[in-house]
């Protein structure tokens, strides 16, 4: 070999080394929290009262858990769609949807202490007869709901003022002086 092509090889091996000598040597750290989702069975419900027709669907639970341990970190929340039709001969203003979870016995699961309760569903909208309103629904819910598996069934709770409403204007003859 000629000099040239001795002094290339040898630049050439010096820089392989040196880049392999001065990477540092990274292992791949494993996440240390897993979200899981799971749809709930049935996915769907509808239930007619007498002045609401309420259907949820694509109805899921998701939580994140320690991979670790297996605990539930974070407070689990119910996702889904929500529609709501007003079936009364009035206007009715909705003011929230509130959720309630139960075992199969039928005795209420509570919220833990250390979990952020957000089960109450915000849902201003006056609906005239026949009318429709629908959107994404995400309340929270129990861990022990999902952690022992006890969820028997979910009550949904329409808070609204029944019409014809009744309001009044007062005008105040106030100025800024």
């Amino acid at each position: 070999m000629d000099l040239t092509k001795k002094a290339f090889v040898l630049l050439t091996l010096g820089l392989a080394i040196g880049f392999l000598g001065c990477t540092k040597e990274q292992k791949a750290e494993a996440p240390k929290q897993e979200q899981i989702t799971k749809s709930l069975v049935p996915p769907k419900a509808s239930v007619t009262g007498p002045a609401f027709l309420v259907e949820l669907d694509d109805l899921k639970i998701a939580w994140t858990i320690d991979t670790a341990s297996k605990e539930i970190v974070e407070t689990p929340s119910l996702k889904g769609n929500l529609k709501i039709t007003n079936k009364s001969k009035d206007n009715l203003d909705i003011q929230a949807v509130t959720f309630d979870y139960f075992d199969a016995a039928g005795n209420p699961i509570r919220f833990g202490s250390d979990e952020k309760v957000g089960n109450v569903y915000a849902f201003w909208k006056i609906l005239k007869p026949e009318e429709t309103a629908e959107g994404g629904l995400e309340v929270t819910m129990p861990k022990s709901a999902v952690k022992g598996k006890t969820l028997g069934k979910i009550e949904a709770n329409l808070v609204y003022v029944a019409s014809p409403l009744n309001r009044e204007t007062l005008t105040l003859p106030e100025k800024i002086e």
